[in-house]
C-alpha cells in the first residue's frame, strides 16, 4: 500500500460519502455547463484538503453532514479559484490536462467558475454554521487578495521574502487553515483547539506551497503538475530564487537584468534557465528545504497534547507526506 493510501484507511468511508455529494454538486441538465464541470471532474487531485479535513474531524469526533457539506463547499470553493486563476494566468494546462479556458474559452471559464462559487456558498449555508459559513467566505477573500498581492508583487522592483510569505499565506496557508477550522468547528470543538488547529492547517500549507515551489527549480516531466520554470515565465520570484538573489544577486549586474526580465514575465527560457543555475549555486533550494522542514516540525508538536489514535498517527504521516512527496 503506498503511502497516501496508509494516510487515507482510517478515513476511508468518510472520503467515499464526501466523493459522493462533491460528484452531485457538479453536475448540471445545462450541457454545456455539464461539458466544463465533468472535464473538470477528470482532474480530481489527490483530495490533500478532504483528507486533512475528515482527519481533523475524527481527532476530535465524528464526521458529520455538517462536516461534509463544509468540506464540498471549501473544494467547490477552491476549484472556482483555479478555474479563474488559469484565465488570469492564461494557463493552458491543470493538473496535466487542458484548463478550461484553454479547451473552451474564458467566458465559459468566467462564467463556470461563478456557477461553482455560488455553490461553493449554497453548502456551506448547508451546514448552518455561522463559523464555518465565515470561514468559507474570508478565505474566498484571502484567496482573491493573494492573487492580487502576487500580482502587484511581480510589478513591484522590489525582491522580498516577507511578501513572499504574505502571498502564501493568503493563498495556500490559508486554504490549508481553513480545512481545519472548519473541521474543528463542525464538531463543535473548543475555541482553544479552534484555534490551535486553524495554526496547524496554516503551517502544513506553509510546507505545501514551499515544497511545491521548489519543484519548479527541478526537471518534473514526469509529474502531473507544473513545468519547469513556469513560475519564472509568469514573473513569479519564489523562495529560493528570492533567497539566492538577496544573498549574491543585488549589485550583480547580470542577475539583477535576470531578475528584472523575469518579473517583467519576459523571460526567455535561457534566461530562466540562468536564473535556475544561480539559484541552485546559492543554495536557495537547500535554504527552502530547511525553512520547510522548521515549518514541519513546529506543526506535528502542535498534535501533541491530543490522545494517540490512528487519526493522529495519519495527520503525522500527512505532514510528512507534504514534505516528502516529490509530486
Amino acid at each position: 500500500m503506498d503511502r497516501l493510501s496508509l494516510i487515507k484507511s482510517p478515513i476511508k468511508d468518510d472520503l467515499e460519502r464526501f466523493k459522493s455529494l462533491f460528484n452531485h454538486s457538479m453536475s448540471d441538465d445545462n450541457p454545456l455547463l455539464h461539458s466544463v464541470l465533468e472535464h473538470i471532474r477528470k482532474r480530481q487531485g489527490k483530495m490533500m484538503r478532504p483528507i486533512i479535513i475528515m482527519l481533523v474531524t475524527r481527532l476530535l469526533g465524528e464526521v458529520s453532514d455538517v462536516t461534509l457539506h463544509a468540506a464540498v463547499s471549501l473544494e467547490l470553493l477552491h476549484t472556482a479559484s483555479l478555474v479563474h486563476d488559469d484565465v488570469v494566468d492564461d494557463s493552458v494546462q491543470r493538473r496535466g490536462q487542458a484548463s478550461v479556458n484553454a479547451l473552451f474559452n474564458n467566458k465559459v471559464a468566467v462564467l463556470s467558475g461563478d456557477y461553482i462559487l455560488a455553490n461553493s456558498l449554497h453548502h456551506a449555508a448547508l451546514t448552518g454554521n455561522r463559523g464555518i459559513i465565515n470561514t468559507i467566505s474570508f478565505l474566498g477573500q484571502d484567496l482573491s487578495s493573494g492573487e492580487l498581492l502576487q500580482l502587484s508583487s511581480s510589478q513591484n522592483k522590489e525582491v522580498s521574502e516577507d511578501v513572499y510569505y504574505e502571498v502564501i499565506k493568503k493563498k495556500t496557508a490559508a486554504l490549508f487553515s481553513a480545512c481545519t477550522t472548519i473541521a474543528a468547528m463542525s464538531i463543535g470543538a473548543s475555541q482553544d483547539n479552534v484555534e490551535l488547529l486553524k495554526k496547524f492547517g496554516e503551517n502544513v500549507g506553509m510546507c505545501f506551497q514551499i515544497r511545491d515551489d521548489i519543484f519548479d527549480y527541478y526537471d518534473n516531466s514526469n509529474c502531473l503538475g507544473k513545468p519547469t520554470g513556469n513560475d519564472m515565465l509568469e514573473g513569479k520570484l519564489t523562495l529560493p530564487a528570492i533567497y539566492a538573489y538577496q544573498m549574491e544577486g543585488v549589485g550583480n549586474d547580470e542577475i539583477e537584468a535576470l531578475v528584472k526580465v523575469i518579473k517583467q514575465g519576459n523571460a526567455t527560457s535561457d534566461q530562466i534557465n540562468r536564473m535556475i543555475a544561480f539559484t541552485k549555486e546559492q543554495g536557495g533550494i537547500d535554504y527552502a528545504i530547511t525553512v520547510m522542514n522548521r515549518y514541519s516540525e513546529q506543526t506535528k508538536h502542535m498534535l501533541d497534547s491530543f490522545p494517540d489514535s490512528v487519526y493522529k498517527d495519519s495527520l503525522f504521516k500527512y505532514v510528512d507526506y507534504v514534505v516528502d512527496r516529490n509530486i
